[in-house]
């Protein structure tokens, strides 16, 4: 399934007082998404195009506790069936 993609309108001036690249933008976006539990850690990691990490150390130092729910769980046991299946040829 390819991912979508959409775009927001930030006025200019939005962009010229925060003096923030798009990506810093990005990455602040997935890191209130998951503070507030709208989106998982993986999802957040993704959108922050971070690794693992990377990701947790940031999280760490801005004082962000990690939240592993239900749905990170079956996140994580998808893509770890994924890999085993893909290791062992099937």
């Amino acid at each position: 399934m390819a991912a979508a993609e959409y775009f927001i309108e930030i006025p200019p001036e939005v962009i010229h007082s925060t003096r923030m690249s798009p990506q810093d933008m990005k990455l602040e976006l997935a890191l209130t998404l998951f503070q507030q539990g709208k989106i998982s850690f993986g999802k957040a990691r993704e959108m922050a195009s971070m690794t693992v990490w990377a990701f947790q150390q940031l999280l760490g130092s801005r004082g962000i506790l990690v939240h592993y729910d239900l749905q990170d769980y079956f996140e994580d046991q998808s893509a770890i069936d994924a890999l085993t299946k893909h290791d062992s040829g099937q």
